[in-house]
């Protein structure tokens, strides 16, 4: 089941400083992120193996999730907020804002054959 953590963030007159290291409960393998997204849905599917770790690094965005079981939306809307999909997680990302980038860390390489597009 997807879930939200909190990211370690330090604040001070500078700005803010935020972790990721040791937050993640995987080990990381791909980085990638989405940007420029028009009112386009991204996603729409699960995976085999692969865990992730989706971040709005800026903006936000919403991410529906089903685990088989239970349906819900999460709300990515500070760089603090970290969304753990595993891969029974079948989501999709909408909702996005102009100016948002959202960062995926996942614990794989990417594998075409990991990916399964139909819903529950």
């Amino acid at each position: 089941m997807a879930y939200l953590i909190s990211l370690k963030t330090f604040t001070d007159s500078r700005g803010n400083l935020t972790v990721i290291e040791k937050a993640i409960p995987f080990d990381i393998k791909r980085i990638f992120y989405i940007y420029g997204v028009d009112n386009s849905e991204r996603g729409g599917h699960r995976h085999h193996e692969t865990m992730q770790a989706a971040i709005c690094i800026q903006g936000s965005c919403k991410i529906y999730n089903h685990d088989g079981e239970k349906e819900e939306v999460f709300v990515l809307d500070s760089p603090a907020k970290c969304l753990i999909l595993e891969p029974k997680d079948w989501h999709k990302m909408y909702d996005f804002s102009q100016d948002a980038i959202l960062m995926v860390l996942a614990s794989t390489f990417f594998d075409p054959k990991d990916y399964i597009y139909e819903k529950y």
